[in-house]
């Protein structure tokens, strides 16, 4: 249980009621998120509150009216999931900055230039970011961002969504070892074992992992690789 003096508030105003508790920032975060989280980790204190700071226990019978119960796990989950957390200001830019290095991954392994089709660096991306002035939004999932950061970042840097589908061949000596690898970088569409041990296959990945899927398995099999891209989608 997190001491009262490091948590914050979580607040749900409804029908002219409020009602707080004492939280855990990181822990009532991942439980919104839908995380498996032990209440006991979250509250700093056992209690509903009509007003935290002074102290003031919230009503049972508004509890009873506004959520069906006066029980407290049940109450402090409905105002965890439905209600406002206080985050701190460095708490809000430490999630800023994790959903915004998430988009530009997210960016990085799905995105290539369209005249050469090869994707671009990391580092490309973040300038591009930063010449944009894109406003990451840290309460927002990364997967609803991404496009809006596309938009903005489009008349900086040429990029588009590519899923490539690449067939491979891999040498009886080396198969066994790519097989893991491949399945870390691409969904595998279809697939033959050759009497002669040859391994051949048809994938599908992203357009940006491409490149690292080909680092990979020439790592493994020493160049070894054959593949040939069959589609571009």
């Amino acid at each position: 249980m997190v001491s009262v003096d490091q948590a914050i508030i979580a607040r749900l105003r409804k029908d002219g009621h409020n009602f707080e508790i004492l939280v855990d920032c990181s822990s009532a975060l991942a439980l919104r998120d839908g995380k498996n989280v032990d209440l006991h980790d979250v509250l700093a204190a056992m209690q509903v509150f009509s007003d935290a700071k002074k102290g003031l226990a919230a009503s049972e019978h508004a509890m009873n009216q506004i959520f069906g119960t006066s029980e407290i796990d049940t109450v402090a989950k409905s105002i965890i999931k439905k209600g406002e957390i206080q985050l701190t200001q460095e708490y809000r830019e430490s999630l800023r900055e994790e959903k915004r290095k998430q988009i530009i991954a997210s960016i990085h392994i799905n995105g290539v230039d369209p005249k050469t089709h090869l994707p671009h660096p990391p580092q490309r991306i973040e300038n591009a970011f930063a010449e944009a002035k894109f406003h990451v939004d840290e309460f927002r999932p990364v997967h609803e961002q991404v496009q809006e950061a596309l938009k903005a970042l489009r008349p900086i840097l040429p990029i588009k969504f590519e899923i490539k589908e690449i067939a491979l061949k891999l040498p009886p000596e080396y198969a066994p070892k790519c097989y893991s690898a491949i399945k870390s970088f691409a969904t595998i569409l279809r697939e033959e074992w050759q009497t002669n041990g040859f391994w051949i296959g048809v994938v599908e990945l992203p357009g940006g992992l491409e490149n690292d899927l080909y680092d990979k398995l020439n790592k493994i099999c020493h160049g070894l690789v054959e593949s040939k891209v069959l589609k571009t989608k």
